[in-house]
């Protein structure tokens, strides 16, 4: 058989435009999804990450019933470390970010211009996915320390987070309702395992941490020092319940961190949020793929916070309204009316 110049040359043109059309096709169907978490230390990032992987389904994969991703069609997600809730809320309103987790309380002194956030414009945009897991205050210093309540915090080095961070924000309500402010300590910044550092080396007294126990950082720094959890209880925590709903009374159990007794303190709901402007249906999609049975399995085995992330509790505690095609998946699911 004899090919002519000509007719490579059409071959070879038709063969670039074939596999250029299809390239536009599958970057046409990609579609890249970030969820904003936390410092990788502690429970938002391993968490994020896991949600990612159960949401996700990049061009190519195996179909879900043969073992492969079950997540929506064409979509990438990606857990991004950050400072934390009130910088995951500022990046979702900004457009920098789809999505993000927040602390119940700042995401809905957000939304309404309220609470901490009052003076500030309402983030009228800011939307619900789902709420996920129990989040407890932790404050943090060694056993010998001789601080035993908030208000001995009074004179001393401690670590409230970084500006941005919801620890940041309940530690500074923390102190006023035991009746102290910021300039009855020497406040640091520190994150993660750089508090986690710091107070074994000295450097500093205590430092505050708001998460899902156990948290990775408190696990390894238990293992590694004698350290106790500080009660945040009495009339203090009476006042803070009292005045924000958002709070409530709740224990971290004893055996969650080597060698630290129950400790009783006071706890806020984590919630994944995103901004009304993303797209119903994509939203739908990723709702719906959080919960379908394969997430079940990766939530379970994931994170030891998974299992008590449940699509009946998703809608437990949420302020902010949710977002439509979240809204749509939960009536559909008979979870909201």
């Amino acid at each position: 058989m004899m090919f002519t110049i000509q007719g490579l040359k059409a071959a070879a043109i038709g063969a670039v435009l074939a596999t250029g059309l299809a390239t536009a096709a599958v970057a046409q169907d990609l579609k890249f999804f970030t969820i904003g978490t936390g410092g990788t230390a502690y429970t938002y990032y391993p968490v994020g990450g896991v949600i990612a992987n159960a949401i996700s389904k990049p061009p190519g994969s195996r179909e879900c019933d043969a073992g492969g991703s079950c997540g929506v069609e064409g979509l990438i997600a990606s857990a991004v470390s950050s400072r934390g809730s009130v910088d995951n809320v500022n990046a979702i309103l900004s457009g920098l970010r789809n999505s993000g987790f927040a602390q119940s309380d700042v995401a809905y002194w957000a939304y309404t211009g309220t609470g901490t956030m009052d003076g500030k414009e309402p983030a009228k945009d800011l939307r619900t996915i789902a709420a996920l897991f129990e989040e407890h205050i932790h404050l943090v210093t060694l056993k010998d320390s001789g601080i035993d309540t908030v208000a001995d915090l009074k004179g001393k080095r401690v670590s409230l987070d970084e500006p941005g961070s919801g620890t940041y924000v309940d530690a500074l309500l923390i102190m006023e309702t035991n009746g102290l402010s910021v300039e009855d300590v020497t406040a640091e910044a520190l994150k993660g395992g750089a508090a986690s550092e710091a107070l074994r080396n000295g450097k500093i007294d205590a430092f505050f941490v708001v998460a899902g126990y156990p948290t990775g950082s408190l696990v390894e720094l238990a293992s590694a020092a004698e350290i106790k959890l500080v009660p945040i209880d009495g009339e203090g925590a009476d006042a803070l319940t009292n005045k924000y709903g958002f709070f409530a009374r709740s224990d971290i159990p004893a055996g969650a961190y080597e060698g630290v007794d129950a400790t009783p303190t006071v706890a806020v709901g984590a919630q994944w949020f995103t901004s009304a402007k993303e797209d119903e249906e994509l939203i739908y999609n990723i709702t719906k793929a959080l919960w379908n049975e394969q997430s079940r399995k990766l939530l379970d085995v994931g994170h030891a916070k998974g299992k008590t992330i449940t699509a009946e509790t998703a809608t437990t505690g949420i302020g902010v309204p949710l977002h439509a095609g979240a809204e749509r998946f939960y009536k559909e699911a008979g979870l909201i009316e």
